[in-house]
């Protein structure tokens, strides 16, 4: 219950926002705080803006931390220290639903984690369920709280962050995909990444099932284990879980194991069927019976190796969600036309970009470098590459409108963040969708 509790809302994004309005919604006391002093302002709280103060951290009942806000911050650490209750606004909304009885399907992972939401989804409503997608997907998981009737199943999305602070977090279904070098400059070291990544299946119950990868190149030095979770263990990629056998995806150690039937799927790439299966098996642990699993129904992401534009033969792709190295060799890859490929934006700590040198092979006609990190780039592939710089992702386009020839695709896949010129990726993705069109002959 809330009601009469003094609750502490740190951060004023929209999750913070979210949580803030729940919690005054039933009752609470609430006084909202946040390090700007022009954050949004919310009716009926009590409003600390400029700065974190310690006198509002003692005398909150409930502290909920938006997941811009590291629980590093000191203020945020003493109250841990002093036993309060810290949890992530994820974790706020998550134990509500949970008393509710309402099934939550959780992935994380560096890379792939929206498109297996956006297919695992998919796939639970094709199936003839109602769904919930949020969580850093977009829409913050408190805002389910005031949906009614309320839907089968909540697919969420759950970054490193919202892991700092779980709180009792207890998914039915869950996978960390994948492992790769991302966001050191908030947790350090590789190992610290992992644990904070694992917390997902830490408090699942034992009907529940945790599936991690079997690929080492995924699961670098096995920072990823079941080790700590009474879930039933399965494996992306091997048995138990779903592993592909002579090109067919097939499951065990699930509720109803098997063989899935792709022949319907229309996406491309190797990495899309491994995000449809990862999807198929978390659908079938939650319950979806496989003789209703229909991937016909599986669409790509916006910002996820999506065309936005073709004229005289160039095809334009927005692969802008590529905010990092692995998630831009993967989109690299996944094109197997002649390529301009353009790269850049707001490079990230630890961040090694000779890594992509391994997919630069005949099919790149030219890389064009921008943004904040477009030199570092440049500087860190072969020269035989084509290798070109300059300021801007408008500097990029039109380079690359003047450079491609009938049948190029050119392909946004920056391997970096966008905070150099934009405010999220999806701005970004937006930006290169517009000049490509304009830009283009």
């Amino acid at each position: 219950m809330l009601k009469g509790r003094n609750v502490l809302v740190v951060g004023m994004g929209r999750s913070g926002v979210s949580a803030a309005q729940y919690a005054l919604s039933q009752g609470a006391v609430v006084t909202v705080t946040d390090g700007r002093t022009d954050a949004p302002t919310i009716d009926g709280a009590t409003h600390r803006y400029g700065g974190l103060e310690e006198a509002d951290f003692a005398a909150a009942e409930l502290i909920v931390v938006s997941p811009g806000v590291p629980a590093a911050t000191p203020v945020i650490a003493r109250a841990m220290a002093r036993g309060a209750t810290v949890v992530s606004e994820l974790a706020f909304a998550a134990e509500r639903l949970q008393e509710r009885r309402i099934p939550l399907i959780a992935i994380t992972g560096t890379n792939g984690k929206s498109s297996v939401a956006w297919f695992t989804t998919q796939l639970l409503e094709a199936a003839g369920h109602s769904v919930f997608l949020g969580g850093n997907f977009g829409t913050p998981l408190t805002e389910l709280l005031a949906v009614h009737p309320p839907p089968d199943f909540a697919v969420v999305e759950i970054s490193s962050y919202q892991l700092e602070l779980p709180g009792n977090l207890a998914p039915t279904a869950a996978a960390c995909l994948n492992l790769a070098r991302d966001h050191l400059g908030r947790h350090g070291t590789m190992d610290r990444y992992a644990e904070h990544k694992l917390r997902l299946f830490h408090r699942m119950p034992t009907t529940g099932h945790a599936a991690i990868p079997s690929d080492p190149e995924a699961n670098p030095g096995g920072r990823l284990t079941h080790a700590g979770t009474r879930a039933q263990p399965l494996w992306l990629g091997a048995h138990p879980g779903i592993a592909n056998i002579d090109g067919t995806p097939v499951l065990s150690g699930t509720p109803d194991d098997g063989p899935i039937d792709l022949s319907a799927m229309t996406l491309l790439g190797a990495h899309n069927r491994d995000n449809a299966a990862a999807a198929i098996l978390l659908a079938v642990t939650a319950g979806v019976a496989r003789a209703d699993i229909d991937v016909g129904c599986l669409t790509a992401l916006p910002h996820r190796l999506e065309p936005v534009h073709t004229t005289a033969g160039v095809t334009w792709v927005n692969d802008s969600k590529a905010t990092n190295i692995d998630a831009a060799l993967v989109g690299i890859r996944g094109i197997v036309r002649p390529k301009i490929v353009l790269l850049g934006g707001a490079g990230k700590a630890g961040s090694d970009y000779s890594r992509l040198q391994a997919v630069l092979d005949g099919s790149i006609r030219s890389v064009i470098c921008f943004g904040e990190a477009g030199q570092e780039i440049a500087d860190s592939i072969d020269a035989r590459a084509n290798v070109t710089c300059v300021s801007t992702l408008s500097d990029a386009v039109h380079a690359a409108a003047r450079a491609a020839v009938p049948d190029d695709v050119v392909l946004l896949s920056p391997a970096c963040a966008s905070f150099d010129e934009f405010t999220n990726f999806e701005e970004r993705g937006h930006a290169f969708t517009a000049l490509a069109k304009e830009a283009a002959p």
